[in-house]
């Protein structure tokens, strides 16, 4: 369970493409071609763009943003067993010879994915609240993963985020058509806005010197294993994990950057600012041309099964998390009963160094308790009910 929402994150950076053309035939087929990147840069160029090439530059600076992601991994050699960040969950080809993995390039990860998401959201601003329709087949969709220009092994939209949403395998043409619309223009918005908020937490926690000290321990190790392997296979099969951990543990330690803290939690409000307008322009909608996200009267072109009411409800759940960001009801703690809680907005705007014990315990968290009306989860559980147990994949998809 504690994968699921990684994974479906990944899935869905890698599955919105938001960058197709007038038509079917011309835009997808220049991806396919081309490339993300040179189609980008075509699109950037245009001295006036239409709506629909608005659309498709905003989704291409997004998935740009990344394929560059994967490509730096590829090239430091950075497995799918990250999944703490979405970014790092998806699977890549191996590379035979990759450089070690150092704290800058986690750096330049984030601050570039946390860059092509500004990016991607200004080109949505320019396209404003004017209409526009238009198709991809999602089998033409590729990542240039090893950056040579033309795909291959591991590199289609399939291979890449797997086949849960029914996109097409193997780089090959013939994936479901999406047809996307104005509404789609603000599910794009929130989820930029979502994958900031993710990476604002994590760059608040500055964990590139936890990073190069971690992994030279282990180097450092692993030389005193010259010539006399461990007895047991604990290292081969937790040692990664255990790294991963202890950078995670080194830097959550540290007094977080206040300002990235309040960056995440405005993005995080916006975020449901821009997801209400998307609902608010979906639930307006009377076609049923192969929808994105769709309606009560729409079908999925991904052949994802929506419940009626699924609007409604994940509006419900948005509406109590904003309560939440906004201080208005507390987090339920364990020790602190029905009438206490955690102040989230408070640990936003001041955020403490963590210590995970002392939090649970419930002592690093004092500072932050108050006597208040503490969140229900009422509307989560009713959500939960209505996708029968699918609640974190849909939550995922829907942001």
């Amino acid at each position: 369970m504690h994968r699921i929402v990684p994974a479906a994150l990944a899935i869905l950076v890698a599955l919105w493409p938001a960058l197709a053309g007038a038509g079917v035939s011309p835009l997808s087929a220049e991806i396919r071609k081309t490339g993300i990147a040179a189609t980008q840069a075509r699109l950037a160029a245009l001295p006036a763009p239409v709506p629909e090439e608005l659309f498709a530059l905003a989704g291409l600076r997004f998935l740009g943003g990344v394929e560059k992601a994967l490509q730096l991994r590829w090239e430091t050699g950075v497995s799918a067993d990250w999944s703490e960040l979405p970014i790092l969950r998806l699977p890549i080809p191996a590379r035979a010879d990759p450089r070690p993995f150092r704290g800058s390039d986690l750096m330049q990860l984030l601050t570039g994915f946390d860059a092509a998401m500004i990016d991607a959201r200004s080109t949505l601003d320019t396209l404003g609240a004017r209409d526009f329709a238009l198709e991809i087949d999602l089998g033409d969709l590729w990542f240039d993963i090893d950056a040579n220009g033309i795909p291959g092994p591991g590199e289609s939209l399939a291979e890449v985020a797997g086949t849960a949403l029914g996109a097409g395998g193997g780089g090959t043409p013939g994936g479901p058509l999406v047809r996307f619309d104005s509404a789609d223009a603000a599910w794009l918005s929130a989820y930029t806005h979502l994958l900031q908020g993710v990476t604002s937490a994590a760059r608040a926690y500055s964990p590139y010197a936890a990073v190069d000290r971690m992994l030279d321990a282990t180097a450092a190790m692993q030389e005193l294993q010259a010539g006399h392997p461990p007895n047991t296979a604990w290292d081969m099969l937790f040692g990664r994990q255990v790294d991963r951990v202890a950078i995670i543990l080194t830097a959550l330690a540290q007094k977080p950057d206040p300002a990235l803290a309040r960056q995440a939690h405005g993005h995080f409000l916006a975020m449901i600012a821009e997801n209400r307008r998307f609902w608010t322009l979906v639930a307006a909608e009377t076609d049923n041309a192969q929808e994105w996200v769709p309606n009560d009267a729409q079908t999925s072109a991904l052949g994802l099964r929506m419940p009626p009411g699924t609007g409604t409800r994940w509006l419900a759940v948005l509406g109590e998390a904003e309560q939440l960001l906004n201080g208005e009801v507390l987090a339920p703690h364990w020790r602190m009963g029905s009438g206490a809680g955690i102040d989230v907005k408070a640990l936003f705007e001041d955020p403490p160094a963590i210590d995970p014990v002392a939090m649970i315990q419930g002592e690093g968290l004092l500072p932050y308790a108050r006597k208040g009306s503490v969140m229900s989860l009422d509307a989560w559980a009713d959500f939960s009910r209505l996708v029968e147990g699918d609640a974190l994949l849909y939550a995922a998809f829907l942001n």
